[in-house]
C-alpha cells in the first residue's frame, strides 16, 4: 500500500494508476487524512472456494433431511403404494 498527498498524486497520477493496475493499493491524503483509496478492479470471482464448499455442504444437508421415510431407494419408491397382483 502506498500513501501520497493530493499534490503528489496529481503530479504522479499516471504512475499511480500503473501501480494500481499491478495490484497495489494507493491512498491519497489531504492534510494527513485519507480521502481517496484506489484499488485494482477485482478479476477474481466474487465467491471464494470456501464459500462454495460451505454452500454445497448446506445443500447436501438439506437433501439428506428431505429423504422420503422408508423408501430410500428408487425401487422402494416405485413399489410404494402398489399392490401385488
Amino acid at each position: 500500500m502506498q500513501s501520497v498527498g493530493i499534490y503528489e498524486a496529481k503530479s504522479r497520477f499516471s504512475a499511480l494508476i500503473e501501480l494500481v493496475e499491478q495490484g497495489e493499493e494507493v491512498r491519497i491524503t489531504r492534510h494527513g487524512k485519507e480521502v481517496v483509496r484506489m484499488l485494482p478492479v477485482r478479476r477474481r470471482p466474487v465467491i471464494s472456494d470456501e464459500q462454495i464448499a460451505r454452500e454445497l455442504g448446506q445443500m447436501d444437508a438439506l437433501h439428506a433431511s428431505i429423504q422420503p421415510a422408508g423408501a430410500s431407494t428408487v425401487n422402494g419408491l416405485r413399489h410404494t403404494g402398489r399392490s401385488i397382483a
